[in-house]
């Protein structure tokens, strides 16, 4: 082969790998429907939940990104994606919400879809990343780990994430 017959071969090589890593806007849409989960409560979160499902495991780093700073009737609301996506790679995103939310609700929500997915044995894997991770919890808090709670809230700050979404009083709420 000569020089340039292998310039041209890695020219295209290197496009080809180039045109393969490009986004497809996926990225953006996700994004957009997360936005809807974390700042509504209202009929709009059903029909997101589902088109969210529907990008399965590409989703889920985005998912866990927004649940560091939504508020607990969004992070409520991206856990039942969580459910619906139904992937074993949230395992370890659920298992550190189930130790570490500092709401009660979010840490049992979290607890409660590990505990079903860990009696499906219709995804055997699934279902032992599950126990496994319900395990961990168990030894975590036994330990004394846990949220970090103050006394009257948070220092600084009257909520840890964002605000409530809007129309939080007709589903999701937390007491």
């Amino acid at each position: 082969m000569t020089r340039r017959g292998a310039l041209a071969r890695a020219l295209l090589w290197g496009t080809l790998s180039w045109l393969g890593g490009c986004d497809d806007g996926s990225h953006r849409d996700i994004q957009d429907e997360i936005n809807i989960l974390t700042r509504r409560n209202d009929a709009l979160v059903g029909p997101a939940t589902d088109r969210l499902a529907r990008y399965a495991r590409n989703a889920i780093p985005q998912i866990e990104t927004a649940l560091h700073t939504a508020a607990p009737t969004g992070r409520l609301h991206l856990i039942e994606a969580f459910a619906r996506i139904g992937d074993g790679e949230a395992v370890p995103v659920l298992r550190h919400c189930a130790i570490y939310d500092v709401h009660d609700q979010v840490r049992r929500a979290c607890e409660d879809l590990l505990g079903a997915w860990g009696r499906d044995t219709a995804q055997p894997r699934r279902a032992e990343r599950a126990r496994a991770a319900q395990d961990e919890i168990g030894r975590k808090r036994a330990a004394g780990e846990g949220p970090l709670v103050f006394a009257g809230g948070p220092p600084g700050a009257p909520t840890v994430g964002a605000p409530e979404p809007v129309g939080s009083e007709l589903e999701k709420t937390l007491r």
